[in-house]
């Protein structure tokens, strides 16, 4: 569900309830709301919920299994650091 999903990205990101909810310019019961399954983001916020994670609008809906991170907006020098990044960790998986 989406409500787990946008919880789960947004302790996975380190945001508190109100953080993400100021870059959202929405209220903090409003993001308690998505979580809780009251309610659910129009398609301008669930657009807005996945630039802010870096996933596909696809994944936080859950009709992509996979995650995968967006990279658009990033440098081509900050794509390479962020790829060199999951190369090391690739090589030193145990």
């Amino acid at each position: 569900m989406i409500s787990d999903m946008i919880k789960n990205l947004r302790e996975d990101a380190g945001y508190s309830q109100s953080e993400l909810a100021r870059k959202l310019g929405i209220s903090r019961s409003s993001v308690n709301a998505w979580e809780m399954g009251l309610s659910t983001p129009t398609t301008p916020y669930t657009v807005e919920l996945a630039k802010i994670f870096h996933v596909s609008t696809d994944y936080l809906l859950g009709l992509e299994k996979q995650r995968s991170v967006v990279l658009d907006g990033y440098t081509n020098t900050e794509i390479e650091l962020i790829y060199n990044l999951l190369r090391y960790f690739d090589e030193n998986k145990k």
